[in-house]
């Protein structure tokens, strides 16, 4: 697994390992105890426009490959990320502080969207559409948009960064990939190793390591990409759109969240309560999805919140290689430190904590707070971290406005005894998502994923991925002559 932090450290364009040109280098770092992983020198501008370059050549064979040719090479790719699963479950822990049970839950999705990406290749499909003049045939054409740029996040940089490659190469397209700085071998690098040894032609998915303190917005405003698909904040989101837009491009971009898990009166509440600790803790709680309130009805807050606390107080914090530990660390120390200041200040404007965890280095315990005040600004943030929420109501009609009193909308879930409520429950909430009696953490290959409002612009999975990265072709054909006014 080590020498994936050193033969893979480095930029890959057109089928090249390479260090990049820039004047600085982006240290990789363990979070778990600081430890160097690797030394990767930054790619330039001047990459960046030869990684475009080199995709937009590549792409135009690419395209004419038979479809069923060219899922052979996503096929190949399942088989090794199978072979390899234990070693890249490794690389995640080792990276970005994954616990080994969110590494293989990470995989196991990325078989699946591995396996989609398959099909996928065959889903494009033509349309002959009626003309109102005779003798004209209307062939509508469904084909690849050419040149995708990809952005990935750090806290599940195998799975999303895949989720839009994938698809978007099975399609026909080629791929330029930027992951996170915190990430580049889980995000990035590693992904390019394995579709190079499935035997992916050189040019079609191109990484870049860099920055933009080096680059600035040359990766969305290049001319060569027409799509971006931009995985993170919604803050970097809002440039990424204003970016796209001002340069005709279109941006796909699955944002933040500040997501509700609500518990109504007839819920079965130990369920409720394993539901609500899975939502708002797995992986440390860097999770887009993650369930940063936990609404109960007030007939039963007092029962669910005893039990809720006494399950978090169950997690262990600690390594995130053994395999008992359920809190890993957090990916850097500003995050360490944005989460303490987010549980002062919840104290110091009245909350009582009901558990208040400790943060030593990068390991930050879980806290349980309630008691927030309704107009508290951390109610309207994301919180990305191991800090629980606690919010009573009464009845539906108050729980259906806290939790669309909010600028995201990307994930929820509601727990009842009937089914048909917690459905009619879910049609009231303006998110892209929402699961009845579940968890809010949820994806699947061919389901439509992304979020309403601040949490995002357009869907990826299934369906969605076609419009995302495909786009249509109108070509007509006259039989015999047309007449023309003159």
């Amino acid at each position: 697994m080590s020498s994936y932090f050193t033969d893979l450290a480095q930029q890959y364009i057109d089928g090249e390992w390479r260090p990049g040109t820039g004047s600085w280098d982006i240290i990789d770092f363990n979070p778990y105890d600081d430890e160097k992983l690797a030394s990767i020198t930054i790619a330039t501008v001047d990459e960046v426009d030869e990684a475009y370059r080199v995709a937009a050549r590549a792409q135009k064979e690419w395209a004419k490959v038979n479809p069923y040719a060219r899922r052979t090479v996503f096929e190949k790719a399942l088989r090794l990320i199978e072979e390899r699963e234990q070693e890249i479950a490794e690389v995640l822990v080792t990276e970005l502080g994954s616990t080994v049970g969110k590494a293989y839950f990470e995989l196991h999705l990325a078989k699946e969207f591995m396996r989609e990406a398959i099909h996928v290749a065959l889903r494009p499909e033509g349309r002959i559409i009626p003309s109102p003049i005779d003798g004209k045939e209307n062939r509508v054409y469904r084909v690849p948009v050419g040149v995708v740029g990809v952005i990935s996040p750090f806290n599940v940089p195998f799975l999303l960064s895949l989720k839009s490659v994938a698809p978007a190469l099975a399609l026909g397209n080629a791929v330029v990939l930027k992951p996170h700085q915190n990430t580049p071998i889980a995000g990035g690098t590693l992904l390019a190793k394995i579709f190079e040894d499935a035997g992916l032609p050189a040019g079609l998915l191109n990484v870049v390591v860099t920055d933009i303190a080096e680059i600035g917005d040359a990766f969305l405003e290049h001319p060569v990409p027409k799509v971006i698909s931009f995985t993170g904040s919604d803050k970097v989101g809002r440039h990424v759109a204003t970016v796209c837009a001002r340069n005709f491009k279109r941006s796909v971009l699955e944002l933040g969240g500040n997501s509700a898990l609500v518990v109504l009166d007839d819920a079965d509440l130990d369920y409720a309560v394993d539901a609500a600790v899975f939502s708002r803790f797995l992986h440390q709680g860097q999770v887009c999805m993650a369930a940063n309130r936990v609404l109960v009805d007030a007939s039963v807050a007092d029962e669910f919140t005893e039990k809720f606390v006494a399950k978090v107080k169950t997690l262990k914090t600690g390594d995130p290689r053994d395999p008992e530990t359920v809190i890993g660390p957090v990916i850097n120390s500003s995050q360490a430190d944005a989460l303490s200041g987010v549980v002062e200040q919840a104290v110091a404007e009245g909350a009582t904590a009901l558990l208040r965890g400790t943060a030593t280095d990068n390991l930050v315990e879980p806290s349980v707070l309630t008691g927030i005040a309704a107009d508290s600004a951390l109610l309207q943030q994301e919180v990305f971290g191991p800090v629980a929420f606690l919010i009573p109501f009464d009845g539906e009609e108050e729980a259906v406005r806290i939790v669309n009193d909010t600028r995201y909308g990307l994930s929820g879930a509601v727990h009842t005894g009937d089914i048909e409520r917690g459905v009619n429950f879910a049609k009231q909430i303006d998110t892209g998502m929402f699961h009845v009696n579940d968890a809010t953490v949820h994806d699947e290959p061919i389901v439509p994923f992304g979020g309403e409002k601040h949490s995002g612009v357009g869907r990826l999975n299934g369906e969605a991925t076609l419009e995302a990265f495909t786009t249509q072709k109108w070509i007509s054909v006259q039989h015999g002559r047309s007449a023309f006014p003159f």
